[in-house]
């Protein structure tokens, strides 16, 4: 593959891409670039956690990287996440990679956890180098990474996460780091601090984040508070569709979702046409009763759209054709849980977990 079609590649992936300069420079130096992303594991993945994240990396992928998933245990603790209880988020963390697994994730990927870093030579000194020469007020402002904000009283570990996450990307040695835009600040951060340090200057390749499903909140909150209260969220089951919802369930919170009539803009509906649908399919298939002119197909996503806005496709007929697709798309990892007894027993471990903030 050229180099320009791995750019065009990896654009379909980034949002926001810091820079694209050097992202064309790195594909000319490298052939197989490293890049990485992480999750804390706090309890069951939604589906952007599991489909969408398959779907990027396998981008990433085809694109010649070589491609690291790391399972964030220790920043999970860190975060207090299932009761600040290590155990647990560790068996949360197994479980989550047998989600990526049968989320048709490639093969190629590389499994990591925190767990397998902390104990390195050189990882808290690394911590502790990008510590000193970062401020509180700095690391506080990029507490958005661990879904808060600002205004919380955050403990001493939760101040230090975002030194540890800068860490994660030189102790892996990635040259791409690619998560989602909530993590943009502590990207730029390891950017920043990495030549200080002797390290590199990571490429960021920000992914879109995927709204919640519910009626987003007020414009007149500051635009981080929105942000963060617009997001999926474990302990607000109603605002994901997450990857072990059974048919029932899916259909359930679609038909709550907030999707309003011809309206694109903050609609989750088409936000889940749009980044995870038809990256699956090319033709789309909307039933509707013969008197408002029977089933119609959309080719693109971009045709669903103005189909949509025009008023040919009615919120109840997009949500139905969504439940379906959807379910489409997590059937192949219930039947993985189904059939293994290994990861059928992490499932009902990790929905045992009471989940906290």
């Amino acid at each position: 593959m050229e180099i320009e079609e791995r750019i065009k590649l990896i654009e379909s992936v980034g949002e926001e891409i810091v820079t694209l300069n050097e992202l064309r420079e790195l594909l000319e130096k490298k052939k197989h670039p490293v890049a990485y992303d992480g999750f804390e594991p706090s309890g069951k993945p939604t589906i952007a956690q599991g489909v969408l994240r398959a779907i990027n990396v396998n981008k990433m992928i085809n694109a010649g990287c070589r491609f690291i998933m790391l399972a964030a245990d220790w920043h999970g603790w860190a975060n207090n996440k299932l009761g600040g209880d290590l155990e647990k988020i560790q068996i949360t963390g197994d479980y989550l990679i047998e989600i990526w697994k049968a989320s048709g994730m490639s093969e190629t990927v590389e499994f990591k956890r925190s767990t397998d870093l902390v104990y390195g030579k050189n990882y808290w000194k690394t911590v502790l180098q990008i510590a000193r020469n970062t401020t509180v007020n700095r690391m506080i402002r990029c507490s958005q990474i661990m879904g808060r904000n600002e205004q919380d009283n955050l403990s001493a570990a939760q101040i230090m996460y975002p030194a540890m996450q800068c860490a994660d990307i030189f102790e892996l040695g990635c040259d791409i780091t690619q998560l989602g835009m909530d993590q943009r600040k502590v990207n730029i951060l390891a950017r920043e601090t990495g030549p200080q340090l002797g390290y590199w200057k990571p490429v960021v390749v920000s992914h879109h984040m995927m709204m919640g499903l519910l009626k987003p909140p007020s414009q007149n909150l500051p635009v981080e508070e929105r942000t963060l209260q617009m997001k999926m969220s474990k302990s607000k089951p109603d605002t994901a569709i997450f990857m072990d919802d059974s048919v029932d369930e899916i259909n359930r919170k679609i038909n709550h979702a907030y999707c309003p009539e011809k309206q694109t803009m903050e609609n989750p509906i088409l936000e889940y046409c749009r980044y995870i649908i038809f990256e699956s399919i090319k033709r789309m298939k909307i039933e509707r009763d013969k008197k408002y002119g029977g089933d119609i197909y959309a080719e693109s996503y971009d045709e669903l759209e103005k189909m949509y806005v025009e008023g040919e496709i009615h919120p109840l007929d997009l949500k139905k054709a969504v439940s379906h697709e959807i379910d489409r798309l997590i059937e192949p990892v219930r039947n993985h849980f189904e059939k293994s007894s290994k990861a059928r027993e992490l499932q009902e471990r990790v929905n045992s977990f009471q989940v906290t903030r």
